[in-house]
């Protein structure tokens, strides 16, 4: 599929029935169980024995599900609430997207504990393949045939699957680690790299590959990471990305947070993020607890989350240009960011993490001079966007060091799962404020920016637009400003009135409730995606009727487009990779979780 063969994305259907229809078609009713969810998709599960089949089906239908957008486990075993599902002690769901039709379908796989395997979808989706050893990694849940199943996210040492249900899930329930000289050492060889095992040789016919370990270091701009280069020469003839050095539970400490409680975790997911961190989660927790919000909550929360992809993309703005050797203009985006900052601070109180975003609303109502905070900012950014385009961007060395360099068409992004500005970049709108607008942004005018070659300048003039954008949006938000509540009055989410409190024995006791345990969500499933900073962030939420999730799934841009890399790079200079990882906009701790 190329960019121009892509027909114009129809509007968005949520719960599209059609590939239900088909399926049922195609392989009779009786091969699905059909499960309600809040996800706004088809939820159906399917047999092990037909699974692959079924997957395969949709993927080549006349309209596909041409992206695997997630893959991922849950663990059964005490969850109370099934509702006529079938029985399993572990789960595997396949979330699979259209952009032809504009909608999603996931597809479900019942495991038994005594036999944790299922085949490989690698075949079908190459970008199953790191999603397939999370699994194994997370569950151990055995992957058939797949190319290389390994840990990913925990060290090679590491004994136990850490989101079973019967794993611990704070430090105090482990004993106190130690490091002895036997462990570490142990430990160090563990790191070593072995060609074979990922089926490289170690030379040609007449040469010897050298191995280079490119980290793992912490490069400032995006993290820990590692990727171990076979080269001849300055060519990259293989690569092999090593992520996990971040990990820090995120999912598994979502298990034992109350459903408020959780917010601020979310900020820490994209660090550069902020309040769009949480605006996923706490819009899927809305989808649970039936909770409509204000429209002024609405405005509210697209005007902080635009601030925060400006924030965003000055800071990748700045340090891709570092990457590829100009040192001056990082120094005038961090200034900029100074300014946007300083709104910021004043509507939230805090910088980087806000965790200002409430399930229903927002922590406080707008202060007094937010507007003419706001005014002064988006008078002084275009004219700066002017320079960094003109002085940096149309500069001729970086040019040179950019166009060309690691591209990559359309269906190559979908098949490994880009998404934002990496797939925009090569000529395919979608964008999610437009394809499927979420908290109103269908009510702001704006346009996509797009490019076509797809290759390193081209992401980044793409995030330059993005920022012209986000500053029509904010300035859309500054004029026309609801008036009204900033928050929903609705008992799953905000406290009662006082007096309320004070002539209802019921309403004291629910507030009672609430706030020392936290509410408790209906049992059910939903799922909230939105255009992140980094691409397509989401976050699918399965309640079992308690004051926790009972699995909290986060589906980050990152890790997608890492596992693109070697797809990419093969046959570049090293010059080139390095122009390519300045390009894609990545944080570690986006990627690990």
């Amino acid at each position: 599929m190329t960019a121009d063969s892509v027909l114009s994305i129809p509007p968005y259907k949520a719960d599209d029935q059609d590939v239900v229809a088909e399926l049922n078609s195609r392989f009779g009713a009786e091969t699905f169980t059909v499960q309600s969810t809040c996800t706004d998709m088809p939820v159906l599960w399917v047999a092990r024995e037909k699974l692959i089949e079924v997957l395969r089906f949709l993927r080549n239908l006349p309209r596909p599900y041409v992206m695997l957008y997630d893959l991922h486990g849950v663990d059964e075993r005490l969850r109370t609430q099934r509702r006529g599902l079938p029985e399993a002690d572990f789960s595997v769901f396949y979330h699979l997207l259209s952009i032809e039709r504009n909608s999603d379908v996931m597809i479900k796989v019942a495991l038994k504990e005594g036999d944790l395997k299922l085949p490989s979808a690698t075949g079908i989706w190459p970008n199953a393949n790191w999603y397939e050893r999370e699994i194994w990694d997370m569950y151990g849940i055995h992957i058939e045939g797949h190319p290389h199943l390994t840990r990913i996210l925990m060290p090679p040492t590491w004994e136990g699957h850490p989101l079973r249900k019967d794993y611990p899930a704070r430090a105090t329930e482990f004993d106190p680690y130690s490091l002895s000289a036997a462990k570490q050492d142990l430990e160090q060889e563990a790191l070593r790299f072995k060609p074979e095992e990922w089926g490289m040789k170690r030379g040609g016919e007449h040469e010897d590959f050298m191995f280079l370990n490119l980290g793992p270091n912490h490069p400032s701009a995006h993290g820990a990471f590692r990727i171990i280069l076979q080269l001849d020469g300055e060519e990259i003839v293989d690569c092999v990305p090593e992520i996990g050095y971040h990990h820090r539970g995120a999912e598994k400490m979502a298990e034992r947070q109350s459903w408020h409680s959780f917010i601020p975790y979310t900020d820490r997911i994209d660090y550069l993020g902020g309040v769009m961190n949480n605006l996923p989660y706490v819009l899927a927790v809305e989808k649970l607890a039936g909770i409509k919000v204000p429209q002024r909550v609405d405005v509210i929360r697209v005007m902080m989350a635009e601030f925060f992809r400006i924030l965003n993309h000055l800071l990748y703005l700045g340090t891709y240009i570092q990457d590829v050797g100009a040192m001056t203009p990082v120094f005038f985006t961090f200034t900029d960011r100074q300014r946007a900052y300083k709104v910021v601070e004043a509507i939230t109180g805090f910088r980087l993490h806000p965790a200002w975003y409430r399930i229903g609303g927002v922590a406080h109502d707008l202060p007094r001079g937010w507007d003419a905070l706001v005014k002064e900012f988006v008078e002084w950014m275009p004219k700066r966007l002017d320079e960094y385009e003109k002085a940096a961007l149309q500069n001729s060395i970086l040019r040179g060091r950019t166009m060309d360099v690691a591209r990559y068409d359309t269906r190559q992004a979908l098949e490994w799962g880009v998404t934002g500005a990496g797939l925009r970049a090569t000529g395919l709108d979608f964008d999610l404020r437009k394809a499927r607008p979420y908290s109103g942004y269908e009510n702001f005018e704006f346009e996509v920016p797009l490019a076509h070659n797809g290759d390193a300048y081209d992401r980044c003039m793409v995030k330059l637009g993005e920022m012209r954008q986000s500053l029509r949006i904010i300035e859309q938000c500054r004029r026309n400003m609801p008036e009204g509540p900033y928050k929903a009055d609705h008992p799953l989410t905000t406290p009662p009135p006082k007096e309320r409190t004070l002539q209802h024995i019921e309403t004291l006791i629910t507030h009672f409730l609430q706030v020392s345990w936290g509410p408790v969500m209906p049992a059910n499933e939903s799922f909230q995606m939105i255009e992140a900073t980094k691409g397509i962030n989401s976050y699918y939420l399965t309640s079992d009727g308690s004051t926790m999730s009972y699995r909290t799934r986060i589906r980050t841009p990152s890790y997608a487009h890492l596992q693109q890399i070697p797809s990419v790079i093969r046959g570049s200079m090293v010059a080139d990779l390095i122009a390519y990882l300045g390009s894609i906009d990545f944080v570690m701790a986006d990627v690990d979780r």
